[in-house]
């Protein structure tokens, strides 16, 4: 099949200008003149045989209705060719699947159970990265992340892991202190609150709203030590340290171990989910179904376990 395709340095060029709108900032981009991108720019204006910027008086630049249509897919094309290129350039030798999620669900969740994905797929490798920021299947090396959220991911398959509760957990000698009784919500007045810095994910569940929830007032949510991740706060409950809010997804073995206790039942829903996601064109790819499917199967055993 013949393609007919214009120069890629010129078509490089007009991207990094229309997402830019600014030639300077789109030659910094490229590392060449701002006037080597206008001439790139004029060179494809003249292949095209049409314009695509409007040169305003200001000495800057605006779409036309055309470059607008052309610059959105240009810039998808260059992204699927750079996700090919990248691809392309990672070793032969390294086949292993690249799953990235938050930290804390790594450690709580996903590495305690890697020795039943060995045992069900010994050939498998995998890759765990960890990050909080947003994962793009397009830019970044990254094949399945797991992250919280509301499933709803235009182009990406998601599928529902499990569902988040949270409940305060605290030490076994911590409860039995017989001065500071641990009975009731209301009896957190008496304690040390572990705080969770979370401050990136919008409504997360933190002592203030759990404890409006559970309708308990005269509790002061805002002091106590603040760690950066859910594990931390847990090993500091363990520790003796004071009280800290678990979620039953990242709570991990420290209630089946003894390390930590549920002083009361009380626990409130959060309003995000975990789920597996990656790119629905790629959701099929054996590795990647399979990946998938164990996840599946160890988080509905979970839940069977801790209904």
């Amino acid at each position: 099949m013949s393609r007919r395709l214009p120069p890629l340095n010129a078509l490089r060029a007009f991207e990094a200008a229309a997402r830019h709108l600014n030639f300077e900032r789109a030659g910094d981009e490229i590392a060449v003149t701002a006037s080597a991108v206008g001439q790139q720019v004029k060179a494809l204006e003249a292949w095209l045989g049409h314009s695509l910027f409007t040169r305003l008086p200001s000495k800057g630049v605006a779409l036309t209705p055309l470059g607008e249509r052309y610059a959105a897919s240009a810039t998808e094309a260059l992204n699927v060719l750079h996700e090919a290129t990248a691809r392309a350039l990672r070793p032969e030798k390294s086949q292993a699947l690249t799953v990235s999620t938050v930290p804390s669900f790594a450690m709580g969740w996903l590495i305690p159970r890697l020795g039943s994905l060995r045992r069900r797929h010994p050939d498998m490798e995998i890759r765990v990265s960890v990050s909080t920021d947003l994962v793009d299947f397009r830019r970044d090396d990254v094949d399945v992340a797991i992250r919280s959220g509301r499933g709803v991911y235009p182009g990406l398959r998601a599928d529902l892991l499990s569902e988040e509760t949270f409940f305060p957990v605290c030490s076994a000698d911590l409860l039995k202190d017989q001065w500071r009784p641990l009975r009731e919500p209301a009896d957190l007045r008496h304690h040390t609150l572990l705080q969770e810095i979370a401050d990136y994910i919008p409504e997360y569940i933190t002592w203030e709203r759990w404890l409006a929830a559970v309708g308990v007032t005269g509790v002061d949510a805002t002091h106590g030590p603040r760690f950066s991740h859910t594990f931390l706060a847990l090993q500091a409950a363990a520790s003796g340290q004071g009280v800290a809010l678990a979620t039953n997804v990242l709570i991990g073995d420290y209630l089946e171990a003894g390390r930590l206790v549920r002083p009361f039942p009380q626990e409130v829903r959060g309003k995000y989910q975990y789920y597996v996601v990656c790119p629905e064109l790629a959701a099929d790819r054996a590795d990647i179904a399979a990946f998938r499917a164990w996840l599946l199967d160890e988080a509905a055993a979970a839940r069977q376990a801790n209904p």
